[in-house]
């Protein structure tokens, strides 16, 4: 049986030119692809993911009061922390940020910004419409970043070029790498070619350096960037939020929704940092300790953040790999990917409870067709009270 590490080395060499520059273009790294490959050589698979996704040391939940509130709307505190947050605002100290990397994988493989959300209105021009009006608003133009993937980067340009979006829509490649099979080899899909994949929203931090977009926007005086997923439309710019934020001197503000019944992700929690310090981080339900209850913590993240800009560009994150199998044309690849969450395992974050159902509502998350159609009316009320439509 050839050597697998000489194959691999031999099949990377191998690669068509092409392929070679775009992975390239998407951050691969070589060196971290051999070590993650030669790492499924090492004892039975369930064992192996076991330790490489659970945490290490003592995990316990929050106390209710270490999660903060949002202002509530109408109130004295809402209109002094959204003046602090205007002034933020017409300074250009924001940007905003959307996770558009994804196929909607259960909506038939479409590229998920350009669904049709509401009224004809696909999700990347809902998001446009919000900048617009935000942008108008402060009086400034604001920044809106799209992480697109190698599968969504053309008809994501496409898109914009077509919509005639403002020269201050930028988009950025998220990081690229190869699928191998569960013994370390190079993966060729049903076409014999290697099979390419994006490699997690954690690409977000290491992308959004390598595009210069994050250091032109401090050079510029920008000090803030709101994250968020491209079809959570519930997750916009909140005036009051920012200002919550800035008066806050965190690095990170952690937005974290009410459970329902089966919900799962994300959940704050104490637990050892990659420094050995105990922190609060969001932790998946899958890098818990066995035996903790997941459900003594009745929040979780959104995947929305409002980090620091000066802080996002230069914090140094020990990123973790997670195996995940994935089928290709049938067959089972594997891929390593990484999570956008585990920035706040390396920041100072503070953990805020934001409005779930309503006109004020922050968590609307799309996953499929169903679930569209179930939230149709609250996606409408969300983009007509914050000027998506």
């Amino acid at each position: 049986m050839p050597d697998p590490v000489a194959q691999l080395r031999t099949d990377l060499a191998a690669l068509d030119p092409t392929l070679r520059a775009e992975l390239s273009r998407a951050g691969f790294d070589e060196a971290r692809f051999f070590a993650l490959a030669a790492t499924l050589r090492d004892g039975d698979a369930a064992t192996r993911r076991d330790a490489r996704n659970r945490i290490v040391g003592e995990v316990t939940a929050p106390r209710e009061d270490e999660l903060l509130r949002a202002p509530e709307a109408g109130s004295a505190e809402e209109t002094r922390l959204a003046a602090i947050g205007d002034a933020a605002l017409r300074k250009g100290e924001l940007a905003f940020c959307v996770m558009a990397g994804g196929m909607a994988t259960r909506m038939g493989g479409v590229v998920k910004a350009l669904v049709e959300a509401v009224h004809g209105k696909t999700f990347l021009d809902l998001r446009l419409a919000e900048n617009r009006t935000a942008s108008e608003l402060a009086g400034k133009s604001i920044p809106l970043w799209l992480m697109v993937s190698e599968a969504t980067e053309g008809p994501t340009r496409d898109a914009l070029e077509k919509l005639n979006a403002p020269s201050h829509v930028r988009m950025f490649l998220q990081d690229a790498s190869l699928r191998v099979t569960h013994e370390g080899m190079l993966f060729h899909d049903s076409s014999g070619a290697p099979s390419v994949y994006s490699t997690g929203h954690g690409d977000l931090v290491d992308a959004l350096r390598r595009s210069g977009l994050l250091k032109t926007f401090v050079e510029g005086g920008g000090k803030y960037v709101w994250i968020a997923n491209l079809d959570n439309l519930g997750a916009s710019i909140d005036r009051a939020l920012l200002g919550m934020f800035i008066e806050s001197k965190r690095d990170l503000v952690v937005e974290c929704a009410e459970k329902e019944k089966g919900d799962k992700g994300g959940i704050p929690v104490y637990a050892p940092s990659p420094t050995g310090a105990r922190r609060m981080q969001v932790l998946e339900e899958f890098r818990l300790p066995r035996g903790f209850d997941a459900e003594t913590v009745r929040v979780f993240n959104t995947n929305t953040f409002l980090v620091r800009a000066e802080r996002l560009l230069g914090v140094d994150v020990a990123w973790s790999w997670f195996e995940v199998e994935k089928k290709v044309d049938g067959v089972a690849a594997v891929q390593f990917e990484r999570l956008l969450q585990e920035i706040t395992s390396a920041l100072d974050a503070a953990y805020v409870r934001v409005p779930r159902y309503g006109a004020a509502a922050r968590f609307l998350p799309v996953k499929d067709w169903d679930e569209l159609a179930r939230r149709k009316a609250d996606i409408e009320a969300v983009a007509r009270a914050r000027g998506m439509l």
